[in-house]
C-alpha cells in the first residue's frame, strides 16, 4: 500500500502524489552530522559592513533632512501617532505568526516531524530570519539554516528540498499574484489611484512571466532522474551528468505540485502565506497613518511589492535597496516625498529591525534544541544494539 493510500483524506500534505517521494526510514535516516551554518566574520567584512551602515545612517540623519521639502516632514518622525505605531507592532507579530504557521504546515509532515512542534518551528523560522538579515541576496542564509535544522530533525535531503521549493512557491506566488492584480487593476481603472506605466505594467509583465515559468516547471515528471537511469547507463559520462542534473527540475516540479495542493485545499499553509504578506503590508499602512494619510490600497500594495524587489540586490538584508525602492515607488505614484520617507523608514524599523532581536535569541535556542535532538538520536541508535 502506498503512502498516498494510507494518508487521511483531509490532509492535502500527504494526499498529494508528490508525497510519495518521502522515503520511509527511521527518524534519523539519511542524516549527516553537518555543523550549524555560521556567519563568517573577517576583519575586512566587519570594516566594509561598518562603513556601509555608517554611510546609510549618516545619509538618513544628516543629508536627507537637508533636502528641500523634507526637513519639516522628517521632524515629524518624533511625533507619530502612538496608537498607529502600536498597531504596527501588533501587525508585525501577526505577520510572523502567519509565517510560522506556513512553515509548520509545509515542513512538518509524517512520523519524522513529531519532535518539531510549534516551538521548534518558531525557533527555526526566527533564526532563519536573523540569518537572512546577516546574509545578502534575498535570504540565502535563512534558507541554508532552515535546511540544516530540518536535516538535523531527521528529514531526508530530498524531502527538505521538495518542501523548501513548495515553501518558496507559496510565499512568492502571493507576491506575484498581488502585483498582477494591483497592477492591472490600477491600469484598467478598477482600483483608485494613479497608474504610471513603469510602476504597473512593467512589474505586472515581470510577475506574469515568473508565474508562467513556475507553472511550466510543475509539468516536469517528479521522477525524471529515475526515468533517465537507463539512458545514463548506456550513454557514458555525459549522459550520467544529465541524469544527475535532472534532479533540479524534478525537485522544482515536486515543490510546485505540493504548493498547488495546498492552494486547492485552502490549507493553512496557503492562508499563512496570505497572512504573512497581508499583515506585513498592514505594518506599512499603519506607518503611513501614524504620520499622515495612507495612499489608496492598490497603490500601497503595488509600491510595497515593487520596492521589495530591492531584496534581489546583494546588500545585507536588502538594507538601502528595499528602502530606496519603496520610497522611489511611492514618489512615482504621487505620494508626498517627506511622508513616503518617514513612513517607509518606520515600516522598516518594525518589520525588519524589530524581529531581528528575537531572531537572534531563537538562533541560540535552536542550537540547544538541535543538541537535544542529537542526544535523542544517539540514544535511539544505541537502544537496539544494547537490547
Amino acid at each position: 500500500m502506498t503512502r498516498r493510500e494510507q494518508a487521511p483524506p483531509d490532509d492535502p500534505r500527504l494526499q498529494h502524489p508528490v508525497a510519495r517521494r518521502e522515503d520511509p526510514g527511521p527518524l534519523l535516516a539519511d542524516h549527516h552530522d553537518e555543523e550549524m551554518p555560521r556567519l563568517q566574520m573577517t576583519r575586512r567584512t566587519l570594516l566594509l559592513g561598518g562603513a556601509f551602515v555608517t554611510t546609510i545612517v549618516a545619509f538618513l540623519y544628516f543629508v536627507l533632512p537637508q533636502i528641500e521639502g523634507l526637513g519639516d516632514t522628517w521632524n515629524r518622525i518624533e511625533h507619530g501617532d502612538p496608537a498607529w505605531l502600536i498597531a504596527a507592532m501588533v501587525f508585525t507579530a501577526l505577520s510572523f505568526g502567519g509565517y510560522v504557521v506556513m512553515f509548520q504546515r509545509v515542513y512538518v509532515t509524517g512520523e519524522r516531524a513529531q519532535q518539531v512542534g510549534l516551538r521548534e518551528s518558531y525557533q527555526i523560522t526566527m533564526a532563519g530570519l536573523a540569518a537572512t538579515r546577516l546574509f545578502a541576496a534575498g535570504g540565502a542564509g535563512g534558507i541554508a539554516l532552515t535546511a540544516w535544522a530540518l536535516r538535523r530533525a531527521g528529514m531526508p535531503a530530498r524531502v527538505v528540498a521538495d518542501r523548501s521549493v513548495a515553501f518558496l512557491v507559496l510565499t512568492y506566488a502571493v507576491y506575484l499574484l498581488a502585483m498582477v492584480v494591483a497592477g492591472l487593476g490600477l491600469q484598467w481603472g478598477l482600483f483608485a489611484g494613479p497608474a504610471p506605466w513603469a510602476l504597473t505594467v512593467v512589474p505586472t509583465v515581470f510577475a506574469i512571466i515568473l508565474l508562467g515559468i513556475g507553472l511550466l516547471a510543475g509539468l516536469t515528471p517528479t521522477d525524471l532522474n529515475r526515468r533517465l537511469e537507463d539512458f545514463a547507463r548506456r550513454g557514458g559520462r555525459l549522459a550520467r551528468f544529465w541524469q544527475r542534473a535532472a534532479t533540479l527540475p524534478a525537485t522544482m516540479s515536486a515543490g510546485v505540485r505540493i504548493a498547488l495542493g495546498y492552494v486547492r485545499h485552502l490549507d493553512l499553509a496557503a492562508l499563512g502565506a496570505l497572512a504573512y504578506w497581508g499583515f506585513n503590508i498592514a505594518v506599512l499602512w499603519a506607518a503611513f497613518r501614524a504620520f499622515g494619510h495612507s495612499p489608496p490600497g492598490a497603490v500601497l500594495v503595488m509600491g510595497y511589492f515593487v520596492g521589495m524587489l530591492g531584496n534581489l540586490l546583494p546588500l545585507p538584508g536588502g538594507v538601502g535597496g528595499v528602502d530606496g525602492g519603496m520610497i522611489g515607488a511611492f514618489i512615482g505614484f504621487g505620494v508626498d516625498e517627506g511622508l513616503a520617507v518617514v513612513a517607509v523608514l518606520t515600516y522598516r524599523g518594525f518589520a525588519f529591525w524589530l524581529p531581528t532581536v528575537p531572531g537572534a535569541i531563537a538562533y541560540f535556542q535552536l542550537r540547544r534544541t538541535v543538541a537535544r535532538w542529537r542526544q535523542r538520536g544517539r540514544g535511539e541508535q544505541l537502544a537496539p544494539a544494547q537490547a
